[in-house]
């Protein structure tokens, strides 16, 4: 089998050294696990590129059927809610600058020109995923979805010119398989692992609900795509699961509690009605035929549909909902109608609005939030709730995990143009890092308030400088000014007093 897509090259010297293990790598749920003895997973060649594959422990129907269920909880208004507070913390941009970039500042192993390149290189990255305008969208599917794939194009004939182009996957029509050859050690008898192959399967029809495919599938080098997961992982299911896994039980909890107070409230609301009918004398068969000829003139259903939350009603009558008919006889007190009082508490929705919070609790947005009523004050320090701080941390976690995107991609496009090596990017992916742009009123009052009790507690200090406490104490702990800091503000300070001399010069 020929693998479609960009191969990277790796020379011979790169190659791992004679080191066996009995433990196969550990499943990071990104990938379905085979063995030699499963030949190429089930992947039976029918020709060239195409054939058809067989998931046998189902990872496939799991994966694909947790992308569904996700999409269809962010529909539910609360979710959308809560998951469009976290896109908004997390992805923030103005007319001026990109949403995010690139931080080389303790990449030691790069010259300067080296690092200019790569920061020309990461703004052609934003450019090919449209980040500037859909960097909102991008995140928001890979938050719900808990999975994000490109397919990276690239001119075969002209490797040297870099990626060409990012089309996106759906996460339902592509699965990681990864090939574990394993071989006896002469010496030990004990199986070892010889060799790991890792691979994408492409189905452009999705995979049926049985896990296997319904078309054609194409097997893909893994170096053609770009797959960013959630970083969570079901220990039983060996699935990657998304950050809307553990709200799942409260989404449908709620959806369920809302139907039922919806169904109530319009059975119970209203007040009902008993008639009496008199049916004198008549025998019990005909009795019968008169009671439903006067409940046909009168009676009306109405019909609750959960999906859409309409009141159907195919009869054009005054509602009566869950009458209650019944006969009277001859010698009774004739035909006679009577009230029942609607259900009592209809106003009371504690019930809601507790898993209403517990469905952000668990999406882990603070619950003030969804309180409208709570504005948001940004003030002093004091103020800021502990479930604000949590959150900020919580969606700084989310951009790391998210900045993966931009790391596979940028590592192809640099290696394709030759500006930097594997091995060189493997020893500067670990200080590589990127800097998302934050809400900017929110940031400058923020920093406004910090320097403003630096500068009061400056002041109270000012006594006690060069008596108890150094100037270059006072910098350090009191302003936080590193020592680059110190020195470019020294040098400042120094240019600014050297200029006053030259005001007459300046003709001011």
């Amino acid at each position: 089998m020929e693998l479609f897509g960009l191969e990277i090259k790796r020379k011979k010297s790169d190659e791992a050294p004679n080191v066996k293990s009995f433990v196969p790598p550990q499943n990071d749920g990104t990938a379905i696990e085979i063995g030699q003895d499963q030949g190429m997973g089930g992947f039976a060649a029918t020709g060239g590129v195409i054939g058809q594959f067989v998931d046998m422990e189902g990872g496939i129907k799991t994966e694909a059927d947790l992308v569904a269920r996700y999409r269809t909880m962010s529909l539910v208004p609360e979710c959308d809610s809560a998951i469009e507070d976290i896109i908004n913390e997390s992805i923030s941009s103005n007319d001026l600058d990109a949403p995010v970039a690139i931080n080389l500042d303790r990449v030691n192993h790069f010259s300067d020109g080296i690092k200019d390149k790569i920061r020309d290189e990461f703004n052609v990255v934003l450019d090919l995923l449209g980040f500037r305008e859909l960097g909102h969208d991008i995140f928001r599917k890979w938050y719900v979805d808990g999975r994000l794939y490109f397919h990276k194009m690239v001119d075969s004939n002209n490797e040297k010119s870099g990626i060409q182009g990012l089309r996106p996957i759906d996460p339902q029509k592509i699965r990681k398989i990864r090939e574990i050859k394993k071989k006896k050690d002469e010496k030990t008898g004990v199986e070892v692992i010889q060799k790991e192959n890792e691979y994408f399967l492409f189905n452009n029809e999705g995979f049926d609900k049985s896990g296997n495919n319904t078309g054609q599938t194409v097997k893909i080098s893994s170096d053609a795509i770009t797959h960013v997961t959630s970083g969570l992982l079901d220990y039983n299911q060996k699935v990657v699961v998304g950050y809307l896994h553990k709200a799942m039980k409260s989404v449908n909890q709620l959806r369920m509690l809302e139907d039922a107070l919806v169904i109530y409230r319009i059975s119970r609301a209203p007040e009902r009605r008993i008639f009496y009918i008199d049916v004198g004398n008549l025998p019990k068969a005909r009795a019968e035929q008169y009671l439903k000829e006067v409940q046909t003139a009168y009676r009306n259903k109405l019909v609750y549909n959960a999906d859409t939350g309409e009141v159907k009603d195919d009869r054009k009558h005054m509602n009566m909902l869950e009458d209650f008919w019944l006969p009277r006889r001859e010698g009774g007190r004739g035909t006679e109608i009577t009230t029942l009082p609607g259900g009592q508490n209809l106003g009371e929705i504690e019930d809601i609005l507790y898993f209403q919070k517990k469905l952000y609790k668990s999406l882990n947005v603070p619950v003030s939030r969804l309180e409208q009523e709570n504005s948001f004050a940004i003030g002093r320090a004091t103020e800021i709730s502990r479930d604000e701080v949590k959150f900020s941390r919580f969606v700084d976690r989310l951009r790391v995990k998210f900045s993966k995107v931009f790391d596979d991609i940028l590592r192809t496009q640099l290696i394709l143009k030759k500006i930097v090596s594997e091995d060189d990017w493997k020893k500067s992916k670990e200080y590589i890092s990127y800097d998302f742009q934050k809400d900017g009123h929110f940031v400058e009052l923020k920093e406004a308030e910090i320097l403003r009790e630096r500068v009061s507690t400056l002041n109270d200090l000012d006594a006690f400088v060069g008596k108890y406490y150094s100037e270059a104490w006072i910098r350090k702990n009191v302003l936080r000014q590193s020592e680059a800091e110190i020195k470019d503000i020294d040098k400042e300070i120094e240019n600014e007093g050297g200029s006053e001399g030259g005001e007459d010069d300046m003709g001011f």
